[in-house]
């Protein structure tokens, strides 16, 4: 199942929670995307430099866990889960999550993924490209968005009280980049249902997911 959609709409937890309650793995890019951004503030790369950034990207050993209880995800065998959540990281993903040779490389990682787990009992993929660029043929796509005020509020409070209206400007910010990015903009995916988390809370928006995929597994097992 592939989940694309804005930032701060519930995605990581929406889809963590579909993939333990359906039994599925569970792989989170846009963790991917700023562990390549950690990498390169560490080693000095100027993330306003594309051309520097792309020289460079294919440096870093990314290593990304797909248990949804435990995901893990490690640069050059450092866990880096923490760290990958810190300003600096928050304020320089999106220039590098841009950068056309960076997609290119993290989709080859995702499809690798994607196909070793669809071999087995499934996976959840959330991220911003996975339904329209990297996994166009997913049985069950989903758009998650809400309203920017929502998104905000949820943001802040996990991030320990921070300033609303901030928050919100670098959530409308962070989506304007990500949709008018050249390479894998965020758009809504051909065949993707959207699903609006504004007024629904986390275990409602899970619940909706959940019945929706196992509809399509009820249609495809007739078929």
């Amino acid at each position: 199942m592939a989940v694309d959609g804005t930032s701060g709409s519930g995605k990581s937890s929406t889809s963590r929670g579909v993939a333990r309650r359906l039994g599925l793995a569970y792989l989170d890019t846009g963790a991917m995307y700023r562990a390549v951004t950690w990498w390169m503030l560490r080693h000095g790369v100027d993330v306003h430099d594309a051309e520097a950034v792309a020289e460079r990207c294919e440096e870093p050993r990314i290593e990304s866990g797909t248990d949804p209880l435990q995901p893990t995800i490690s640069v050059d065998g450092e866990d880096v889960a923490v760290a990958i959540r810190q300003d600096d990281v928050n304020a320089a993903v999106s220039p590098v999550s841009a950068v056309p040779r960076v997609r290119a490389r993290m989709q080859v990682m995702q499809r690798a993924i994607i196909e070793q787990a669809v071999a087995g009992a499934g996976i959840v993929v959330e991220g911003r490209d996975i339904g329209s660029a990297v996994w166009p043929d997913a049985p069950v796509k989903v758009y998650l968005s809400a309203d920017a005020a929502a998104r905000a509020e949820r943001r802040a409070a996990e991030e320990g009280g921070s300033d609303v209206d901030a928050t919100r400007d670098s959530l409308l910010a962070r989506d304007r980049i990500d949709s008018s990015r050249a390479a894998s903009p965020l758009v809504m995916a051909d065949g993707a249902v959207h699903v609006d988390s504004t007024f629904r809370t986390l275990d409602e928006v899970i619940e909706a997911i959940v019945a929706m995929v196992e509809s399509v597994g009820s249609v495809e097992s007739r078929s």
